[in-house]
């Protein structure tokens, strides 16, 4: 008779096969089984990402959701979750990954190396003008965990950040605003946005034309936090229209991004294939194994998500 606590390893669009060997070794007691094994329905512990909807209601023995991600958003949508507690990784190499992909991006554009690519598909000998990064506002929306650190370096090389958030806070060499009423000076007040919110109910679509249209002229879009925040064709229409010069845009509500979206040649568009960052799958074992090992003797879990706050 199998004693072993049924692991599901479950998306619908992500081959997680590789997790399985690795979660047994780490911990015997789990019996690992990859979706669509139909198996899957008597897990009592979903690992996953992108899990198809309404198939929690389908699995009685249910006792623990963990994302195998910072982000819980794809692991709780369309779901009836009841009072089971879901769980998200926490790799601190994660923030180091966003920030390097952070800097490139605004120095993308504040360094004009779009112009510059511009001109080279042209093979004209155009050099932009150069500004000190004083002169470059960057706006960050949200302070939470990885824009933190981002939040930390860029001011130490120079920009001028503001950031902005749901509630009132301080955060040292950042110009803070806070709520609906912060929502249009810090956009006013930013050349280039950086994007990395938690996706909320609050937050979804909230890069928008309203949003898009309220930044200066010529300001530039670097969207690096979920893919539904971004509605993609306020963004096209907003580069055509010119209030908005261009974007580096890493994540998509559909990916990967079918062949035939017109953001693939929407002039100064640059995307990236959702390399911002990620956890290392070391990490993502051992947070998994560890919290499954708490579940277990009926021990407090760790990283459990405030599904109200959505992270």
């Amino acid at each position: 008779m199998n004693c072993r606590t049924v692991l599901a390893l479950v998306s619908q669009r992500h081959d997680l096969s590789a997790f399985k060997p690795m979660i047994e070794d780490a911990d015997p007691g789990l019996d690992v089984v990859v979706w669509p094994d139909p198996r899957c329905h008597d897990a009592e512990i979903i690992a996953g990402w992108e899990v198809p909807p309404g198939l929690y209601a389908r699995m009685p023995r249910l006792r623990l959701v963990h994302s195998i991600a910072a982000g819980v958003d794809n692991v709780i949508a369309g779901q009836a979750l009841h009072a089971i507690p879901v769980c998200r990784v926490v790799d601190p190499l994660l923030a180091e990954g966003m920030l390097q992909y952070v800097l490139w991006a605004v120095l993308y554009f504040h360094r004009r190396f779009d112009e510059a690519l511009r001109s080279g598909a042209r093979h004209a000998w155009t050099r932009p003008v150069q500004t000190p990064a004083a002169r470059c506002r960057v706006g960050l929306m949200g302070l939470g965990e990885m824009a933190s650190r981002v939040a930390t370096i860029l001011p130490s090389l120079g920009y001028t950040v503001n950031g902005w958030v749901r509630t009132p806070r301080e955060f040292q060499g950042v110009n803070v605003f806070s709520g609906e009423a912060g929502l249009l000076p810090f956009l006013r007040a930013t050349d280039v946005l950086v994007c990395l919110l938690p996706l909320t109910e609050a937050t979804r679509g909230i890069l928008s034309h309203t949003t898009l249209d309220a930044l200066p002229r010529g300001a530039a879009l670097v969207h690096c936090g979920r893919g539904e925040h971004l509605v993609e064709r306020d963004l096209i229409e907003a580069i055509a229209r010119g209030p908005l010069r261009g974007a580096v845009i890493d994540v998509f509500e559909q990916e990967p991004l079918h062949t035939d979206s017109p953001l693939w040649s929407t002039p100064g568009v640059l995307i990236t294939p959702h390399m911002a960052t990620m956890a290392r799958p070391e990490t993502v074992v051992a947070q998994v194994v560890e919290n499954a090992a708490r579940l277990r003797r009926g021990e407090a879990l760790v990283r459990r998500v405030d599904l109200e706050l959505g992270y």
